[in-house]
């Protein structure tokens, strides 16, 4: 602000010796008071760059140009010092010229500062994807080239190997499209779907994977009755990556529970493992990006908040009740809706 009073003063002193009124702006190269104009723009312009990188807001940026201005005229009348038509001119276009520079200057960057996180973020996202899904091929690969070599078989254990591989690859990217969904920003495709079929769908494609796991899916008798308003495609990967983690961390050769029941005016789908459950603190811990809990720390951390996330496009919430040395229950609770009847 000091620079910027010695900015002012050469401008009006500039004005008041000049032949006659010159016009400037804050690109004006050519005259003196053009000069003072260019320079007092490098400073604003500065000024907005220090200003956000301090972390201030852009309202803030605005407010200093604002009190500038009161600060003189307050000091003008204080001591009785008359403010010319032409000279108050000056000061409001010099402030207002200030405003725009170090604003647009704030503006731009703020949005590169944005950007280049939204990069970063996108940039570590695809890494961590390429990596697992190039663990998957890599072991799928080599399962395949010892079952060609004859030694041995699809029954055997190299052929679980190549089934977890293909089951994980195709988790990978059920999961993936989802996410690309959600971050587009893409309307979600809303329908009335009936409970019991869509987890009947659910079963026939996580049956796979807890045979891949050696583990037992169980599930429970569903109320016919059920329906939800939701996006489908969504809601399933919700579901499968919640499956998924389950038979992650269950007990060998124990169970997975999947229900769904009503209770009043909602719809609630439950999966339970039996495994070692959560440390304390954990429960919300483990819906932010990147985050992995258990000795397990294949994938890359995702899974969880793109469930969250998934639940709350179809108007849902995902809690998980943590049960210490029995497992999880994550709990998908849906406004509950009414199938028509059959005519």
């Amino acid at each position: 602000m000091p620079l910027f009073l010695d900015q002012l003063i050469a401008m009006l002193q500039a004005e008041e010796h000049a032949p006659e009124p010159v016009s400037y702006g804050r690109n004006s190269k050519a005259t003196k008071p053009g000069q003072a104009g260019t320079e007092m723009g490098v400073s604003a312009t500065r000024h907005g760059r220090e200003l956000m990188q301090r972390g201030y807001t852009v309202e803030q940026v605005i407010r200093d140009y604002g009190d500038l201005c009161q600060e003189i005229t307050g000091l003008a009348m204080e001591r009785d010092v008359p403010i010319r038509v032409e000279e108050f001119r000056t000061l409001n276009r010099c402030l207002d010229d200030g405003i725009a520079d170090a604003v647009t200057e704030f503006a731009y960057q703020r949005d590169a500062l944005m950007a280049g996180s939204g990069v970063e973020s996108v940039n570590e996202r695809l890494g961590f994807l390429a990596h697992e899904l190039r663990n998957h091929i890599h072991k799928a690969m080599i399962a395949i080239r010892v079952i060609k070599s004859g030694k041995a078989g699809l029954a055997g254990a190299t052929g679980v190997v190549l089934d977890r591989s293909l089951v994980a690859m195709s988790n990978l990217i059920d999961r993936s499209l989802a996410e690309v969904r959600m971050n587009a920003g893409m309307p979600a495709r809303y329908q009335l779907i009936s409970v019991a079929d869509f987890i009947s769908d659910v079963r026939i494609s996580a049956s796979l994977e807890a045979d891949v796991y050696e583990c037992r899916l169980t599930v429970s008798t569903i109320d016919p009755t059920l329906a939800v308003d939701a996006d489908r495609d969504i809601l399933f990967s919700v579901v499968g990556n919640l499956l998924q983690n389950a038979f992650k961390f269950t007990a060998h050769r124990s169970e997975v529970k999947l229900n769904a029941y009503a209770e009043s005016d909602r719809i609630l789908i439950t999966v339970e493992d039996n495994g070692h459950g959560l440390a304390p603190g954990e429960e919300e811990r483990i819906f932010r990006p990147f985050t992995q809990s258990g000795s397990d720390k294949s994938g890359v951390g995702l899974g969880l908040t793109i469930c969250r996330r998934g639940t709350e496009i179809n108007n849902g919430i995902l809690s998980v009740r943590n049960t210490p040395g029995s497992g999880c229950i994550f709990t998908i609770d849906l406004p509950r809706r009414a199938l028509p009847n059959p005519t």
